[in-house]
């Protein structure tokens, strides 16, 4: 089966539905995210039009800190003119990020047909331990809950015992991971490689011919087990963020 690879506009619409803010609203040229705890990509800004004024980062400033939120803005591919007029404001880099996608089909060659699939609006206790000791909050199981669509939790297991967590959720034909978490002592044991397998079963399941993800640049690890899947990289986004005065 041929695969064609969605666009970075695309999965920057994916991420939205899949990771949803509490609330999200245009302010002239930017878009809002009320994020309520959960997270850089939820409580951001990021243009929708790219003719903005130095008045309307501003206006977006303002609206930030009235949320009580950061003073932080996403930059996306073709956000080169936002990104130099946020350096001039003080705004420094933080976590750049690659966007990948993939195969469903592909991934779910890797599907070992072991692992439970937790509806996700209420992820089971052992799994929010384990996600709590990766950092991933009550908060960010808030996110989950706000997704509307298909969506998974998926437990992992390696050597007979819980190995990891995930989350994944669609936006019609794309399916997006978060929140991946494996135990430290359960790393390196093959736990990563069959969770994806098994999103890529459950993402053909429910429609989604493309499988996607965010992850941290640097982490050289994580981006080359998604090369070896066959994912490729499709866009980049990092955040500009200032500490408030």
């Amino acid at each position: 089966m041929n695969w064609t690879s969605p666009t970075p506009n695309r999965l920057y619409g994916v991420n939205d539905v899949t990771w949803p803010a509490v609330e999200q609203r245009c302010l002239g040229p930017f878009v809002l995210r009320f994020g309520g705890g959960g997270g850089q990509r939820v409580s951001s800004a990021s243009l929708w039009d790219d003719r903005f004024k130095d008045r309307d980062i501003g206006a977006a400033e303002q609206a930030m800190e009235a949320m009580d939120q950061p003073l932080l803005f996403m930059i996306r591919d073709n956000d080169q003119a936002l990104d130099a007029a946020l350096e001039k404001r003080g705004y420094f880099v933080k976590d750049p990020v690659t966007l990948f996608a993939g195969s469903s089909a592909r991934l779910a060659e890797h599907d070992p047909k072991g692992l439970a699939v937790i509806d996700a609006s209420e992820p089971m206790a052992l799994m929010a331990d384990i996600w709590k000791s990766g950092g991933i909050d009550a908060a960010r199981l808030d996110v989950m809950r706000r997704a509307i669509g298909p969506k998974a939790c998926f437990l992992g297991r390696a050597d007979d015992q819980p190995a990891g967590v995930a989350y994944a959720a669609c936006d019609k034909d794309i399916a997006m991971l978060h929140a991946l978490e494996i135990l430290p002592d359960m790393r390196r044991k093959g736990a990563a490689l069959q969770m994806m397998g098994a999103m890529g079963a459950w993402a053909l399941r429910n429609g989604a011919t493309t499988f996607s993800l965010v992850v941290l640049t640097k982490n050289d690890a994580a981006c080359g087990l998604y090369e070896k899947l066959g994912m490729v990289k499709i866009g980049q986004y990092h955040y500009r963020k200032k500490e408030s005065s």
